[in-house]
């Protein structure tokens, strides 16, 4: 099976440092292994996502070295086959139209409810809801205990960068407690959440190792259900350390003084790149 890598940023903001060292060790993987590296444009959050964004990746990624086989799939022009996933899904009663609001859902926490001092999750409002109730406006959430109930396997993948490399064994109680029925289409119709689609297309594009930060193992294990949900495969995962400021804080693109385009204007090369991220 070929060894197969992505980098697959959302184009809503300067690439910084976090992302540099995420792309090139994906990509130095890849090369190790003689496998392959894709670049991947997750662009559904079309309110945030900006074509001169888009341009600057390719920019910072090519002045970095890295090459990647084009045209590069965009998500804002997959919308027909998410679609398609999530109406396989609400066939089978896993998923239902929600129209509640976070105002809606604090009010719903704030509630007194016996027995649950802290509740994690959406407390299922409109759980009961069929998909023929769908309006414009309404998101999509995944029946978590629904989706549950029809695991017959024990849920793992392996992690080859977690603090505890080797197989994760994710349990069904903590699914249900910390993730909840989690949003798999966004209000805007025709808009799918990060975590399904990112699922559909790394099977799509046959993505054998997912190179991405540690702060998003959570998000790793409703994936994980998801591809066992859908029949797809489960690659394996690598969560590599996060890159920090000078307080400890995980980078994000509002960290302008990080932004690889800054680097680069103070004269920068890719090799001290490479040095800031410890490559």
């Amino acid at each position: 099976m070929a060894f197969v890598t992505r980098f697959a940023p959302s184009p809503t903001g300067p690439l910084h440092l976090g992302h540099a060292y995420s792309a090139l060790l994906a990509y130095d993987m890849a090369q190790a292994h003689g496998g392959r590296f894709l670049l991947r444009i997750e662009d559904t959050d079309t309110d945030r996502c900006r074509p001169e964004w888009e341009a600057q990746i390719f920019d910072d990624l090519e002045w970095l070295g890295l090459s990647w086989p084009k045209p590069v799939l965009r998500q804002s022009q997959q919308t027909w086959r998410y679609a398609a996933v999530l109406a396989d899904l609400g066939a089978r009663g896993l998923v239902y139209p929600c129209s509640c609001s976070r105002a809606d859902i604090r009010a719903a926490f704030s509630a007194p409810q016996e027995g649950v001092e802290k509740p994690l999750s959406y407390p299922g409002t409109c759980r009961h809801r069929t998909m023929a109730s769908r309006l414009p406006g309404d998101a999509l959430r995944l029946n978590m205990a629904a989706a549950l109930a029809g695991i017959t396997m024990p849920l793992c993948y392996t992690d080859t960068g977690s603090e505890q490399p080797g197989i994760q064994v994710i349990s069904a109680e903590k699914l249900l407690a910390n993730h909840g029925d989690v949003v798999l289409a966004r209000k805007t119709i025709g808009t799918t959440a990060y975590v399904l689609a990112a699922v559909v297309d790394d099977a799509d594009q046959a993505v054998t190792q997912v190179i991405r930060g540690a702060d998003l193992c959570e998000i790793t294990e409703v994936q994980v259900l998801l591809q066992h949900l859908l029949g797809l495969p489960t690659p394996r995962y690598h969560h590599h350390r996060l890159i920090r400021d000078h307080m400890g804080k995980r980078l994000a693109k509002r960290d302008d003084a990080r932004a690889l385009m800054k680097y680069r204007a103070d004269g920068a090369s890719p090799a001290d790149i490479r040095a800031l991220v410890g490559l």
